[in-house]
């Protein structure tokens, strides 16, 4: 049986292994490289492209990519608690229907739902035009800024929040509650003592899992951004856009250093994967 598993493990492992670790390999050895583009007829092992860190551009793209992963990681958790909540003591038959609906929006391409979402954040959008046929004037001009590209990342990544603090929800064991009631401790006080214990590695993955794209991404802030305001996925973009790929695998090696290093912590917090499923 160990056998017959392994060999039908071999085209994924050989999948992983082409399309995986030989690029990161690839990435990890340019970082030391001095060469132009690809080319490796006069390359040179050097330290010197770790000097990049310290450029006043990246260190401002850091700064950006950490304060919105932060920020719309925070809002997205309250947003994401209180509707994984709601549905948790709602009394719908079909609460996976539910969280269905909730999750459908991520069944379209990010980029045509990121342009939807810039299109109504201009002052001539669909919703101005819609609520002017009955006479109620809006005016909204917010895309390019930092608060668009943070309101973008929330509607992006909020069904990653909901579902793991949802099923950590359902895995709380009724009668802890029942006890918390019979030892005349009120709900307010039973929610912040019983339930936000008790649920805590799912706002842990949910944080993971929404805190690492965030930091990472670069297509939000470049169209709700309009380019004016520069995040280190961008960075990337731009580094191997200009075939810089040294300065990009440098950036790209960081990011999935921290990625690993979540994906430790997940697998400390839940050993069973109970929460992803």
């Amino acid at each position: 049986m160990n056998n017959a598993f392994k060999k039908m493990s071999t085209p994924y492992l050989v999948w992983l292994y082409i399309l995986a670790l030989f690029p990161v390999a690839i990435m990890f050895i340019l970082i030391f490289m001095n060469n132009e583009g690809m080319s490796l007829d006069e390359a040179s092992f050097t330290f010197s492209n770790f000097a990049a860190l310290g450029e006043p551009g990246n260190i401002v793209a850091f700064i950006n990519s950490f304060k919105f992963a932060i920020i719309s990681t925070i809002v997205i958790i309250i947003i994401g608690y209180f509707v994984a909540y709601r549905v948790f003591r709602s009394k719908f038959n079909n609460k996976f229907f539910v969280l269905t609906i909730l999750i459908l929006p991520m069944w379209s391409n990010l980029l045509l739902r990121i342009e939807a979402l810039g299109n109504i954040m201009e002052p001539n959008n669909i919703l101005v035009d819609l609520l002017s046929k009955i006479n109620i004037d809006l005016y909204i001009n917010i895309k390019g800024t930092e608060l668009a590209i943070i309101i973008g990342f929330v509607f992006t990544y909020l069904p990653f929040m909901i579902l793991p603090i949802y099923t950590a929800l359902e895995k709380i064991d009724p009668s802890l509650e029942e006890a918390a009631l019979d030892l005349g401790i009120p709900g307010i006080k039973k929610f912040w003592k019983v339930i936000i214990p008790m649920s805590y590695k799912g706002i842990i993955t949910g944080s993971i899992l929404v805190f690492l794209p965030i930091l990472s991404g670069f297509a939000i802030p470049k169209i709700l951004g309009k380019g004016n305001i520069i995040s280190l996925g961008e960075v990337i973009e731009r580094s191997f856009m200009n075939m810089s790929y040294n300065i990009g695998s440098l950036f790209a090696i960081i990011i999935l250093i921290l990625i690993l290093g979540s994906i430790i912590i997940i697998n400390k917090i839940d050993k069973e994967g109970e929460l992803l499923l």
